[in-house]
């Protein structure tokens, strides 16, 4: 399909620009694309832990499973061409299982290599009661070969120390930083002020994010956006093969990247459709990149200590 740019929510839409949704199973799908090669790969693979989308199995299994699709995607990458996988872990009767640690070996086996073991903290998320809360999943950042495109420029953030100088040296006396910033951190606590902040404090998508759809696992435009931009060039194929409602999509579609989105769920296909058409008209709701994490005020009645507590002996309070 080809983009129509309308009214745009953004500066501008590429109306050459190409994607394409694909209601069926990712393995089914992966192997009739013969004749394409993708510059990223940028999905969240089932976790198995029982979604409405997964039957849950055995860890066993499940990575047996993902290792045939995880091949095929090997196969489509472009010698160029970057995997990021983005995953939680996998919790079995209260035992947890890394799932980056366990994908590892699967990756290594087809030859890909380890760019960054990105982590992505959010704030938000089910209180655990017999171990500490997870905050935080990690995104595998693999390479097909050496020779890979990573465009640091557009996502560079503000040095701490710009008026830094060299002390020493032929340069000595002159600025030892990049005047269009300095490189990001591999930690992503995406707080996002125009990226001023090397954490990445992408918040997860909950009830109350404005990009809430049905999924119950909905990836942040925010948090593929980076990787769009530092991991491809304009005009890139980019794939998602487990692509829920879209976010991948919008994200490469936004930034003038070609996308293709594998989906299973008729549904979660429709949601993403209408996404998209939504981005074209300019009516799509895409929490801002400029927009700090919100921070409750003194005056909201959640974020004050209750009177209850007040009387306890513990000083935090």
């Amino acid at each position: 399909m080809v983009m129509q740019a309308n009214e745009p929510l953004f500066n501008f839409i590429d109306p050459s620009i190409e994607y394409e949704v694909i209601n069926e199973d990712a393995l089914v799908a992966l192997k009739t694309i013969s004749d394409r090669k993708f510059d990223l790969i940028m999905t969240s693979p089932p976790y198995n832990i029982g979604k409405e989308y997964e039957i849950k199995t055995s860890i066993e299994k499940y990575l047996e499973s993902q290792s045939e699709i995880i091949q095929q995607l090997v196969r489509v990458l472009s010698d160029r061409g970057s995997l990021c996988w983005q995953v939680g872990n996998f919790v079995d009767q209260g035992e947890v299982f890394p799932l980056d640690i366990y994908y590892y070996p699967i990756f290594k086996k087809f030859g890909l290599k380890l760019r960054n073991r990105i982590i992505w903290h959010f704030g938000h998320g089910l209180h655990a009661s017999k171990r500490f809360s997870g905050r935080y999943e990690t995104i595998l950042w693999f390479t097909k070969t050496d020779h890979y495109i990573f465009n640091l420029d557009p996502v560079r953030i503000p040095a701490k120390y710009p008026g830094k100088r060299h002390f020493k040296g032929l340069n000595k006396g002159k600025p030892s930083g990049n005047p269009l910033g300095k490189n990001p951190s591999d930690i992503w606590e995406i707080v996002l002020k125009d990226w001023e902040n090397e954490l990445w404090n992408i918040p997860n998508v909950k009830s109350n994010h404005p990009e809430k759809t049905k999924h119950p696992c909905q990836f942040p435009i925010e948090l593929v956006e980076r990787c769009v931009l530092a991991l491809t060039n304009e005009k890139s194929w980019v794939l998602d093969p487990f692509a829920g409602v879209g976010s991948t999509l919008i994200a490469a579609i936004k930034n003038s990247r070609n996308c293709v989105g594998i989906e299973k769920e008729s549904q979660y296909c429709a949601i993403s459709e209408n996404r998209i058409d939504e981005l074209r008209e300019g009516t799509l709701k895409i929490r801002p990149l400029n927009k700090p994490v919100h921070k409750p005020s003194e005056n909201d009645k959640v974020a004050r200590i209750p009177k209850e507590w007040l009387t306890f002996s513990d000083s935090r309070y």
